[in-house]
C-alpha cells in the first residue's frame, strides 16, 4: 500500500442530516464502513485528503482508526448534484491478498484506421482483482484497426493477476466508417434567398404601375 493513502479517522456518534452538515462545515467528511460480518462503524475522514485520494477510482484507503490500521474499499460516494460536495461515503472492508469485484474504467489507445473512429461501446469492465493491486484502468490499443473490426471483452488484455468477470462477449470497441449525414438545407435556404430577392422588384414594379 502507499503510504499516502494512510488516512486517519475519527469514529463518531453523533448521525442525521444536522450532524453530517456540522462535520462538512469542518472539512471533514461523514463515512460508514462495513463488511466481513462486522458491526457498521461511522466514521470521519479528512476533507481534503480524501477528496485526492478518491479521485482515483476504486481507491483503497489504509484507515487509521484509533491506531489500528484497517484497509477499506471506497464502494460508494455520495456528492451534491448542484455544488458537488461529497456528502457521505461507504467503504468496504477489505484485507490483504483478498479478491475483491470491481468496475474498472477502459482506456483507448492509438488512432484506426484513414476514415474510421472507433466507438468505445463499454466505458467499464468487471474485474475480479486483489484488493491492493486494483489497476486504475484497462488498456485497448484501437491502433490502424480496419472498419468492421469489434473488440470483445473477452479478447482485452488484461493486467497481471486480473480476472473477467464481465461477459467476455460484451462489445467494447466497435470501428466503423461515420455515416454522412445529408441534413437537406441549402436547396430550402436557396429558395428563401430567391423569395427575398424578388419581393423588391415587385414592389417596384407595383409602384411603377400606379404612377
Amino acid at each position: 500500500m502507499d503510504e499516502d493513502n494512510k488516512v486517519v479517522a475519527e469514529l463518531r456518534e453523533s448521525f442525521g442530516k444536522g450532524a453530517a452538515r456540522k462535520i462538512r462545515a469542518l472539512d471533514k467528511i461523514p463515512a460508514v464502513l462495513y463488511g466481513h460480518g462486522t458491526d457498521p462503524k461511522h466514521v470521519t475522514l479528512p476533507g481534503h485528503q480524501t477528496a485526492l485520494l478518491i479521485r482515483k477510482a476504486n481507491a483503497v484507503l489504509d484507515l487509521q482508526i484509533e491506531g489500528k490500521s484497517q484497509l477499506a474499499l471506497v464502494k460508494d460516494v455520495q456528492k451534491d448534484p448542484v455544488h458537488q460536495i461529497i456528502e457521505h461515503i461507504d467503504l468496504i472492508v477489505v484485507k490483504r491478498g483478498e479478491k475483491v469485484q470491481v468496475e474498472v474504467p477502459v482506456h483507448v489507445e492509438g488512432e484506426p484506421a484513414a476514415g474510421t473512429i472507433a466507438d468505445l461501446d463499454a466505458v467499464t469492465l468487471s474485474l475480479e482483482v486483489e484488493a491492493t493491486h486494483i489497476p486504475e484502468n484497462v488498456v485497448v490499443s484501437v491502433e490502424g484497426l480496419e472498419e468492421g473490426t469489434k473488440v470483445l471483452a473477452g479478447e482485452v488484455e488484461l493486467p497481471k493477476g486480473a480476472t473477467l468477470v464481465s461477459d467476455p462477449e460484451a462489445l467494447v470497441i466497435n470501428v466503423h466508417v461515420p455515416q454522412k449525414v445529408d441534413l437537406g438545407e441549402e436547396p430550402e435556404a436557396a429558395e428563401g434567398e430567391e423569395a427575398v430577392e424578388a419581393a423588391p422588384a415587385e414592389e417596384a414594379a407595383e409602384g411603377e404601375s400606379a404612377e
